[in-house]
């Protein structure tokens, strides 16, 4: 946990944002997520996992995607409209913090095999399966792909060069 915490403070930091790293994933200390965290560790994938083949969810994601807006499913409401849960699109600076959070997962679960290809491998794998707005999947989408294609030199540069001149995506 604070070797991923510590990773997505370097990368926060790298793209101007040292204070979102900072205080990235702070939930994950609340005893809940804490000792579920511990007890399902096994370092090459979410302790989540783990519980969730024990009881069939996890109460431990259930508090975390609620307190931290990196996620995008902390980012649904009810429409009004259609009268059905809909997704709602992140402001940049947490879709920013996400990717930087899914670079280090990759780099925290695939160690020393990690390629920069990782993270648009495991985004492209789940995307059939995710309940996000389609703008900022296709913001997110765009950078992973341009992590696998130009690398982290040159993708955090752009990143910190158009959080200055954007506020929006």
């Amino acid at each position: 946990m604070l070797k991923h915490k510590r990773l997505v403070f370097i990368h926060c930091a790298r793209i101007g944002m040292p204070l979102r790293g900072l205080l990235h994933d702070m939930s994950k200390f609340s005893p809940r997520e804490f000792y579920y965290g511990v007890k399902y560790f096994k370092g090459d994938k979410s302790p989540n996992e783990g519980e969730r083949e024990a009881y069939g969810y996890s109460m431990a994601w259930m508090h975390h995607k609620g307190r931290n807006r990196h996620h995008f499913e902390y980012w649904t409401d009810y429409n009004l409209k259609d009268k059905r849960v809909r997704p709602v699109k992140m402001p940049l600076n947490y879709v920013l913090e996400m990717f930087c959070d899914r670079v280090a997962a990759s780099k925290t679960y695939n160690k020393e095999k990690y390629t920069d290809k990782d993270p648009i491998g495991y985004f492209m794998m789940r995307k059939p399966h995710r309940f996000i707005h389609p703008e900022t999947e296709a913001f997110l989408e765009k950078l992973l792909k341009m992590l696998s294609v130009l690398g982290e030199d040159k993708t955090f540069a752009y990143i910190r060069k158009y959080r200055k001149n954007h506020k929006d995506y």
